[in-house]
């Protein structure tokens, strides 16, 4: 029987830059420290850990959802299930990423699911904390701690005094 999983997490980045991260697969290497391909393109194809995992795009909405046929090569033959994430704006300058893995096989999901803590939203986190502080991209927010932003440019405002 399969099973699903649904998992939330925010990230200290930009909707679009969490997209790129999880869809352009040079970047998703340096996230994962392992070798990924994906095309970028609905119907493309995509393999991440070393092709542990592959599928294929269903839809891709830049910065908004990606949703894939996803299978992992341990999974018995035919198996399939469907990975789904929503990029929603959090703050200032962060996303909310709501994940939701429909059918993954019962004897795999305990794994799948820890899998996706530990191999994904963990690394990912660290890689754009990374990313941020080697680009120099900060922004001031209000409680004065800098943030990554688009541009590369600092932010700080100044208030008048009156």
């Amino acid at each position: 029987m399969a099973k699903d999983i649904t998992q939330t997490v925010t990230f200290d980045a930009t909707p679009a830059v969490v997209y790129r991260a999880l869809v352009d697969a040079k970047q998703h290497a340096l996230m994962t420290g392992s070798r990924a391909t994906n095309d970028g393109k609905v119907g493309g194809t995509f393999s991440a850990y070393d092709a542990y995992i592959v599928g294929f795009n269903i839809e891709l909405s830049k910065g908004e959802r990606i949703v894939q046929a996803w299978r992992a090569n341990d999974w018995s033959d035919g198996a399939w299930s469907i990975a789904r994430f929503e990029l929603k704006p959090a703050g200032t300058g962060g996303t909310r990423l709501v994940f939701t893995h429909h059918g993954v096989p019962d004897s795999h999901h305990k794994g799948i699911s820890q899998g996706w803590k530990d191999y994904y939203w963990t690394p990912l986190g660290a890689w754009l904390s990374e990313r941020a502080k080697r680009s120099g991209k900060t922004r001031a927010t209000k409680s004065g701690k800098t943030k990554a932003t688009r541009s590369g440019k600092t932010k700080a405002t100044k208030r008048k005094a009156r």
